[in-house]
């Protein structure tokens, strides 16, 4: 465990405020054309080339069951290095760099998203933040982790 304030990255799906560790992340990516790539589970969205490396894209919005929505000029892909693989996650707009004052438990669901998916709720003068579980994010049903 670090000493210091950890920093995080918070962004936004679906009006929803959600946190990754930045220590977590490799980049943050504007939109860029994703590959379908038949025969996956629903909620990969493609992979991208990203110099010359084939990164598999994930839709934050189908992994928690919402409604879909046309990518816009806000719309990143937050690129997470995940057990020696790159996997890029897409979100609707990346607000800031952030600490949290307070991180509590998470609930058993944060809206749409089942508490599962959560390591805590992070709480900011601005408000609260869903602090992504990467390891849950990025499992199959099976409890395997995901291959692409």
């Amino acid at each position: 465990m670090s000493t210091g304030i950890e920093q995080y990255v918070e962004f936004v799906v679906s009006e929803e405020r959600y946190a990754v560790k930045i220590s977590l992340i490799q980049e943050i990516i504007k939109m860029q054309d994703i590959t379908a790539v038949p025969n996956v589970r629903p909620y990969i969205k493609g992979v991208i080339n990203l110099r010359g490396k084939v990164v598999p894209v994930i839709s934050l919005r189908k992994l928690f069951h919402m409604e879909e929505q046309e990518e816009t000029k806000l719309s990143r892909i937050i690129v997470v290095n995940h057990r020696e693989e790159a996997v890029g996650m897409l979100v609707d707009k990346v607000n800031k760099v952030t600490t949290f004052s307070d991180i509590q438990p998470p609930p058993d669901r944060l809206g749409a998203v089942s508490g599962a998916y959560l390591v805590g709720i992070g709480m900011s003068a601005e408000g609260i933040a869903g602090i992504l579980e990467m390891e849950q994010v990025l499992l199959k049903e099976d409890g395997a982790v995901e291959h692409f």
